[in-house]
C-alpha cells in the first residue's frame, strides 16, 4: 500500500498526475495546467517531488499485483541515448504486447543477455519459447540460461524461435519509446 501520509494533495489527486505523467510525454508545467483544469492547484516543482517520490512506489505496488504472463514472450534491443551516449534497451513483451521487463545496458553481449533474461525469468516465470532477432548475444543468452535450468533439474528447455514476422510487436513498439525520448530531449 502507497502511504501519502505527510502530503498536502489527497491521494487519488497524487496517483491522477503521478500516472498522467509516466503514461503520457507532458511536461510538468503542462501537468500544471492539466491539473488547473480539474481543480487542483499545484506547482510544476512539486509534481516533480511527487513524482520522484511515489512512481517507484506505484511501480513496486504494481510489479506485485501483475497477473500471470502469457507463455510466449517476444525479446528485442534497441539503442537509447543517455546522457549524451547510446545504451542499449533490452525489452521482453508477452504476445498480447504487455512489457514483461526491461534493462539499460552499456553494452550488447552474452553476459548483459544472460543477466536480462535471468532477471525476466525470476519476476514473471518460465515461458515456453522466446522469439528473438538474429542477434548472436540473445541466441548465447537464451542458450545459457538453458543450461542453467538444465543443472536446476528443469526437463524442458525454453524454446528459441527466429521467425522474420513474430517479432514485430515489440519491433513497432520501438517507435513509440523513441517517439517520447525525442520529446524528452533524451535522458
Amino acid at each position: 500500500m502507497i502511504d501519502f501520509k505527510g502530503v498536502h494533495y489527497p491521494g487519488a489527486v497524487i496517483l491522477f498526475a503521478v500516472c498522467f505523467y509516466a503514461r503520457y510525454g507532458v511536461s510538468y508545467r503542462d501537468l500544471e495546467e492539466i491539473m488547473a483544469e480539474r481543480s487542483a492547484f499545484v506547482e510544476h516543482t512539486t509534481l516533480n517531488r511527487r513524482v520522484e517520490k511515489f512512481a517507484p512506489q506505484i511501480a513496486q505496488e504494481a510489479h506485485e499485483r501483475k497477473g500471470q504472463t502469457a507463455r510466449s514472450w517476444r525479446m528485442d534491443e534497441t539503442y537509447i541515448k543517455v546522457k549524451g551516449r547510446c545504451c542499449y534497451l533490452y525489452r521482453a513483451v508477452d504476445k498480447q504486447g504487455k512489457t514483461l521487463d526491461f534493462m539499460l545496458s552499456k553494452c550488447r553481449n552474452k553476459a548483459v543477455a544472460t543477466k536480462f533474461f535471468a532477471r525476466a525469468l525470476e519476476a514473471n516465470g518460465l515461458p515456453r519459447k522466446i522469439v528473438i532477432d538474429k542477434s548472436g548475444a540473445n541466441t548465447a543468452g537464451i542458450k545459457a540460461i538453458n543450461k542453467m535450468l538444465k543443472g536446476f533439474g528443469c526437463p524442458i528447455p525454453i524454446e528459441m524461435v527466429r521467425r522474420k514476422y513474430l517479432n514485430n510487436i515489440i519491433e513497432q513498439d520501438h517507435r513509440f519509446i523513441k517517439r517520447r525520448i525525442r520529446r524528452m530531449l533524451g535522458f
